[in-house]
């Protein structure tokens, strides 16, 4: 990819047959929704798990309070904010909250009690017949994986644990047995799914699941859907830097503005900032979650065909319809990269490419 300088670097657009508009951003994950709410001038909560309230703000139909939530979840930190009457707004931070420990509980890696983890702990052996949640989202898995043409692939935990991402292997690489010996247990294609019984077997011991990649955007998803089921369409649900905003803007605006944090600027935003309604934007990127082994970082997503962490990317960040399309489609190009993406020919989707730090122009 060719660099840009801030003054020419053309505005995005969604992609279609004739035209792919490209800029370079930098988004941190975790960056995009807190950005929005200091944007948005929302008032600070007074601790973890507590709801702030601004004073009323006027709207089309009179006022309206915007309240804000944020409390820790799924390794991260998640952050609401609706507008509205009071009681509908608690209701639905409570239910977005609800929302997310149902899907924690079933997708989470590291406790032993989640359904994942019991999948993970017996799938060798015999069938697991999964809950209906646990098998949308696998469904939705299998989606990616044939999308990403095996790129987005959930089974990838043999060599994240040989590469350090659970547990620090030292300061020594993966040698190319080691990897060999990972990649035998790797695979979505080789899993047995029986679609009649919503079961899975792994063919081999030693496979298992790993939904980092995609169980954030899916607890988003849900949890719009619950909001909006309550009447509630004023807002905006992020869970790390995987950001949903619902159909209808704050008052007195049109859209939300969605700002961009610039990762070699520690808190720093970019001037340019992202417009959107009813839409979800997902960042993968290098800077957030990596390990460094004899002086290199290498970035938490995995290449499953090389064995190794995807590489030559910082970020890449999608504005999509769903949240889980867009946790999906950001992994993907950031391992595929810009040419696979544009053929792929994604008319409803946004993507922004920020390439690795020897090529990016720094703002």
């Amino acid at each position: 990819m060719n660099e840009h300088s801030p003054e020419n670097t053309p505005e995005p657009v969604a992609m279609s047959r004739s035209q792919y508009v490209w800029t370079l951003v930098a988004i941190a994950a975790v960056g995009i929704g807190l950005a929005w709410f200091r944007g948005e001038q929302a008032a600070a909560p007074s601790g973890e798990g507590t709801v702030a309230s601004e004073p009323k703000v006027a709207g089309n139909g009179g006022e309206a309070e915007r309240l804000v939530l944020e409390f820790p979840m799924m390794g991260t930190r998640a952050a609401v904010a609706f507008y509205g009457d009071r009681e509908e707004a608690e209701n639905a931070a409570k239910a977005v909250r609800e929302t997310f420990l149902r899907i924690q509980g079933i997708c989470n890696l590291f406790d032993p009690a989640s359904e994942l983890s019991r999948l993970n702990a017996t799938a060798a052996e015999k069938p697991f017949v999964c809950s209906e949640e646990l098998w949308e989202v696998l469904t939705a898995a299998r989606e990616a994986y044939e999308f990403s043409e095996g790129a987005f692939d959930i089974t990838a935990k043999p060599l994240m644990d040989l590469w350090g991402f659970y547990r620090k292997r030292g300061d020594s690489l993966p040698s190319a047995a080691e990897i060999a010996e990972a990649k035998k247990r790797i695979g979505l294609n080789r899993v047995v799914f029986d679609d009649a019984h919503r079961s899975v077997r792994f063919p081999v011991p030693g496979m298992s699941f790993d939904l980092g990649g995609i169980a954030k955007g899916f607890a988003v998803d849900k949890a719009a859907e619950a909001v909006l089921a309550l009447g509630v369409r004023r807002g905006i649900i992020d869970l790390g830097g995987n950001l949903r905003v619902l159909p209808e803007p704050p008052p007195g605006r049109t859209h939300y503005r969605i700002a961009i944090r610039d990762p070699h600027g520690g808190h720093a935003v970019l001037e340019r900032k992202l417009e959107m309604l009813d839409q979800s934007v997902a960042t993968s990127g290098d800077y957030e979650r990596f390990v460094v082994i004899q002086g290199r970082k290498y970035a938490h997503i995995m290449n499953v065909a090389t064995g190794e962490p995807a590489t030559g990317m910082l970020a890449v960040t999608v504005v999509a319809p769903s949240a889980l399309r867009a946790d999906i489609y950001s992994t993907t190009a950031f391992i595929r990269g810009e040419a696979f993406i544009r053929d792929k020919n994604l008319k409803d989707s946004e993507f922004y490419f920020y390439p690795d730090a020897e090529t990016v122009v720094k703002r």
